[in-house]
């Protein structure tokens, strides 16, 4: 039901999907559907070794295989490499050029070295094969340990003790003499595995020279369109202009394609090359071990607490294990600067201190995945605070209530200041219905039954909304931020919108249509947008961050609250009242208090002015309707917050760690699609619970990676999620034009710690504590079972 038919709002409502009918019924398009006369196929020759120099490379035996049509090196293209940047000295930060094909050293395994390019995809293989790369082996560096010593073998030259971010942002005065004088000091270390985001569709490209625009076409699944773009016109040396980036139907991305890869621009370049399109998908085993990564970090982390629960101070060291390369444009910085700025999160924390590092390592490059460590500081937290509970004899949701923020604004000793949420809230109404469910009672049951049911809380902010000055504090030379669009009204009074953002997955050709029909009294059947193409888009940064709605819909938003502005404009002018006169309500353009026909316009007859009839128009009004609006978010952001409780049984036969219940609280403001925000809580926890129990990427000891297909890689199916039951609560945003807050990332966020806290409650009567994700059923096997098999 179209709001014209209904006459209620529809923000707020749950309307069917604009975009499933096409996707359900097979009429998707994605970057492998893309065929264009004469295009090749392209794929790369990878590293074999995961650290060593280049001695040579043959692929002389490559081009005269039946089919290959070219093969190129780094030499061969001459592309530039792609450097990201931050603003702070080299003390803290370290930059590290990423070769789009490596030169003279290989990183890890997986680094493409050339681009094969030929008729088909199997000739392309065949060519692979024959490739010949002779190395000189250097020794591996494959954690902290080996990193960060001190003759430790460096992955990058200029980067001493493969450190490329090392910050204090926070350092409270005095914070020793509270550590010294606190009732009790509680201390974890926790580690979280590598994993890899697998969004559905992989990575993939079609790059191909239009020579009537004299431009480069750039088809390609990526969040962020233009940086791409930037990125390929340095890289390729060409005119911005002269490079156009166009994203089809895109098959996830959760951050892994909200970095420029290097795959793309190779692409690109074999295309200018050859004066012929190409094609690059990339396939499974290169996604699972060579594409962009993400997760593994290690959190030494103590909290002091006072004799009532109240927590004190906090003192943090976070290594972040990124890989082999700084990605673009975010750095290395990107993790573990998060975590330094954002770990006190829903609690009143008063001192604080924090160390950050980024390491380097002979593994595939890190790129934010969905949450962007987050889960791994919300875990650490979560964990002093369940032990600070057991050390002081605290109910674990009692000294989280002694400790949450209730005032707003707040602002943190991260300088940091919280807008208006329902932290309180939603810890309580979480725990109530778990425990008017009978969990608790179900818990006392399974204990003295000897079986081990455990009740886990994770309570935490999701920071959305993150605007110029926020990546700014990070000093990032390249400054993600506001957002673009225009709305336009053509003569039949439909209208196109545009916005910087780039959907997949997040329903945005629904929910900016809601914002915009809202907005102009239309029925949403007439409204259409149009993203991820350069050409059409003046400016954007694309989706990451939960900055669709918050940033990008307050942009559609308020363009067009301004195209609305001169619909009544035009109208008053027509009946010669003023604007405030006209409202536009009900599919139609309406003359306040008027009741006969001649007190009802449509949309179309008001077009029909402002294009086909411009002498009708007062001198004060120019011709066409199109309003154009930017949005910012200047202040530091905008917070979603929520509360996961989750019941677990530990099955002591065979380590299994069983989800009983799964409850989310949740907050993210105005929902203007609940179903939606339904799919992200429940697609976001999914994946959550993924790296609690089942996802890891690791190596062996010479940096091979061990998870190269979904036989070794586990992936939960629908038979390992449970169902989620989630309930809504609405602090409508202040600094936002809808009034949403994101809701992206935080079913990531809050899942990892709230299993985990789950799990260790169930152990807590073998004296057991887990601090490491995944949580294996080899470890939970042998807490519940100490004495070794006879």
């Amino acid at each position: 039901m179209t709001r014209q038919e209904s006459g209620r709002p529809l923000v707020g409502r749950s309307i069917p999907r604009r975009e499933d009918r096409r996707l359900v019924s097979g009429r998707g398009r994605f970057v492998d559907d893309i065929a264009l006369p004469g295009m090749l196929h392209a794929q790369f020759v990878r590293s074999t070794v995961a650290h060593g120099e280049i001695m040579s490379m043959d692929l002389s035996a490559v081009r005269r295989v039946p089919g290959v049509v070219a093969a190129f090196t780094a030499d061969d293209l001459a592309i530039a490499d792609i450097t990201a940047q931050l603003g702070r000295p080299r003390s803290q930060f370290v930059p590290t050029a990423m070769p789009v094909l490596a030169r003279d050293k290989v990183r890890y395994v997986g680094e493409p070295l050339a681009i094969v390019v030929g008729l088909d995809a199997y000739a392309v293989e065949d060519g692979l094969e024959a490739a010949h790369v002779e190395y000189a082996p250097l020794p591996p560096v494959l954690g902290e340990e080996t990193a960060l010593a001190d003759d430790a073998v460096l992955v990058h030259g200029e980067a001493a003790r493969n450190t490329l971010v090392d910050v204090s942002l926070f350092a409270t005065d005095g914070i020793d003499a509270i550590f010294d004088a606190a009732h009790r000091v509680v201390e974890v270390d926790v580690t979280t595995g590598r994993q890899n985001a697998l969004p559905l569709e992989t990575r993939g490209a079609v790059a191909h020279w239009d020579d009537r625009e004299e431009q480069l076409l750039l088809q390609t699944c990526t969040q962020v369109p233009h940086q791409v773009r930037t990125v390929a016109s340095r890289c390729l040396r060409l005119d911005e202009r002269a490079v156009r980036v166009v994203v089809p139907d895109m098959g996830g991305g959760f951050g892994q394609k909200c970095v420029v890869g290097r795959e793309e621009i190779a692409a690109a370049a074999a295309a200018l090359r050859l004066g012929r399109p190409v094609k690059w998908i990339e396939d499974r085993k290169d996604a699972l071990s060579a594409s962009f990564l993400a997760r593994e970090q290690h959190y030494r982390a103590r909290a002091a607490f006072d004799a009532d629960g109240r927590i004190l101070a906090l003192d943090a060291d976070v290594v972040c294990d990124m890989g082999a390369y700084s990605c673009y444009p975010f750095t290395a910085g990107i993790e573990p600067l998060m975590a330094s700025a954002e770990m006190p999160g829903v609690y009143k924390v008063p001192a604080y201190r924090v160390r950050g590092r980024a390491i380097t390592t002979n593994k595939a490059p890190t790129a934010p995945y969905r949450g962007v460590s987050r889960p791994q500081y919300v875990m650490v937290v979560e964990r002093l605070f369940e032990r600070a509970a057991r050390e002081l004899g605290l109910d674990p949701v009692e000294i989280r209530r002694r400790n949450v923020i209730t005032d707003f604004p707040y602002t943190g000793v991260n300088d940091i200041t919280y807008d208006p949420g329902s932290y309180l809230e939603s810890l309580n109404l979480c725990e109530r219905v778990i425990r008017d469910e009978g969990w608790y009672d179900t818990r006392t049951a399974a204990a003295a039954e000897g079986r081990h049911v455990g009740i886990g809380y994770a309570c935490f902010s999701e920071r959305t909304g993150y605007g110029s000055s926020a990546f700014a504090q990070r000093k990032m030379q390249v400054v993600p931020g506001f957002d673009i669009s225009e709305v336009r009204m053509d003569t039949s009074g439909a209208v196109t919108v545009t916005t910087g953002t780039m959907s997949h997955g997040q329903s945005h050709e629904t929910t900016m249509a809601q914002i915009v029909a809202d907005a102009l009294g239309l029925d949403i059947a007439r409204v259409r947008l149009h993203q991820g193409d350069t050409d059409r888009v003046t400016y954007g940064w694309g989706t990451f961050a939960s900055r669709s709605i918050t940033v990008g819909g307050s942009a559609v938003r308020l363009a067009a609250e301004r195209l609305g502005d001169k619909l009544r404009a035009i109208a008053a002018a027509l009946w010669d009242t003023e604007p405030e006169q006209v409202e536009l309500a009900g599919g139609h353009v309406r003359r306040r208090g008027g009741d006969g026909a001649h007190d009802v316009l449509t949309h179309q007859e008001i077009a029909d002015v402002a294009y086909l009839r411009a002498d009708l128009l007062p001198k004060d009004i120019e011709p066409g309707l199109t309003a154009t609006a930017t949005f910012d978010v200047f202040n530091d952001g905008t917070f979603s917050n929520a509360t996961h409780g989750v019941v677990v049984e530990l099955h002591q036969g065979t380590g299994q760690v069983e989800i009983l219940r799964y409850v989310c609280v949740e907050d993210c403001g105005v929902a203007i699609h609940p179903q939606v925000v339904e799919g992200q809580c429940r697609g976001g926890i999914a994946q959550g619970i993924a790296g609690a129990l089942y996802e890891e990427v690791t190596y062996d000891a010479v940096g091979e990676p061990s998870a190269t297909s979904f036989m070794d890689y586990k992936v939960p199916t629908a038979q390992e999620i449970p169902e989620v039951s989630i309930h809504h609560l609405e602090t409508p945003c202040a600094f936002t034009a809808t009034g949403a807050k994101g809701a992206g990332e935080g079913g990531t966020i809050g899942a990892p710690a709230a299993v985990l806290n789950a799990v260790n409650d169930a152990l807590r009567p073998t004296g057991t504590e887990l601090d490491h994700t995944p949580i294996t059923p080899q470890t939970v096997h042998r807490a519940l079972n100490p004495e070794p098999f006879p």
